[in-house]
């Protein structure tokens, strides 16, 4: 089991694929692919008897490439990592993050493998399946990605579309959201939650059922009651989740009714009038005093 941390800091528990059925994987593949291009080799030498030799032998080569290169990048990136040999032993390729496989990585994994399988016959990759701890070669150190396995005995596949809840389920499934003391469930749990929740549709359904099945033992241990019997992991994340929601939305509609209560019953305080400026008398300007009578000025 191999511990992955995704962008949202969730750790992955994924079945990473050992040597032993990797390679035998990668021989069938091999098989398939030599013999599709024996078969279009024969039929370009019937086809083409008058051509020049330097053109049998340019487009030899390309289907040499395209049977070696082009085959196994379309196959992976139309199957989501899924090959003819991976089929078979219950392998599938993923990224590193739990997510399906792209075009650039089957590029680059058809790519690396062309050198270190064929030109190398395969040492390199044997090397470093060997050191490293998931198992990878050189293809999936550099795209990126992880050979994971689909099939986990005991574990009955994973793959099948979830059944219709019945209805007593349903009703004891809401009994029991109301009961979970969800006080002891940390913010990085309910983080992890949403997160794992908003990307499901990403992620390999293999690879979204043992984290749903991780993520409720861990929210079975904080809370305390174990998830009813016949309810999917993931069912029963969102519905935990949204009665965490609701519990939050009831809070604040009582802490607003609280808030409008107090203001209601808070005592009306009555403000003094403002006292208005008194208009301040002017004082008349005083007049020249006349000169007494008989008084003449001097000349």
């Amino acid at each position: 089991m191999s511990q992955l941390v995704t962008g949202e800091a969730v750790v992955l528990g994924l079945r990473s694929a050992k040597l032993p059925s990797r390679a035998l994987a990668i021989w069938l593949d091999l098989a398939a692919e030599f013999a599709v291009l024996i078969g279009l080799l024969i039929l370009l030498e019937q086809t083409t008897g008058e051509m020049d030799e330097a053109a049998a032998t340019a487009i030899a080569l390309g289907l040499m490439v395209f049977c070696l290169v082009g085959v196994p990048v379309m196959v992976e990136t139309l199957s989501r990592g899924r090959s003819l040999g991976k089929l078979a032993l219950g392998l599938r390729v993923v990224r590193t993050d739990g997510g399906p496989v792209r075009f650039r990585h089957a590029l680059v994994r058809g790519l690396v493998g062309f050198v270190e399988l064929l030109t190398f016959m395969g040492v390199p990759a044997i090397v470093c399946s060997l050191i490293s701890p998931e198992g990878r070669r050189l293809g999936d150190v550099f795209a990126g990605t992880l050979v994971v396995r689909e099939r986990v005995p005991g574990a009955g596949g994973g793959r099948a579309a979830l059944p219709p809840l019945s209805p007593e389920l349903m009703q004891g499934l809401g009994s029991g959201l109301v009961a979970l003391d969800l006080s002891a469930v940390p913010d990085g749990l309910w983080l992890a939650i949403r997160q794992y929740l908003g990307r499901i549709g990403q992620l390999d359904p293999a690879v979204g059922h043992g984290m749903a099945l991780r993520l409720v033992g861990d929210l079975v241990a904080r809370t305390g009651l174990a998830a009813p019997y016949g309810v999917p992991p993931a069912a029963y994340l969102g519905a935990v989740l949204a009665e965490r929601q609701r519990r939050d939305w009831e809070r604040s509609l009582g802490y607003q009714a609280q808030q409008a209560h107090e203001v209601r019953q808070a005592p009306q305080v009555q403000q003094a009038p403002t006292p208005q400026a008194q208009p301040v008398a002017q004082e008349p300007e005083p007049q020249p005093t006349p000169p007494p009578t008989g008084f003449a000025p001097p000349a």
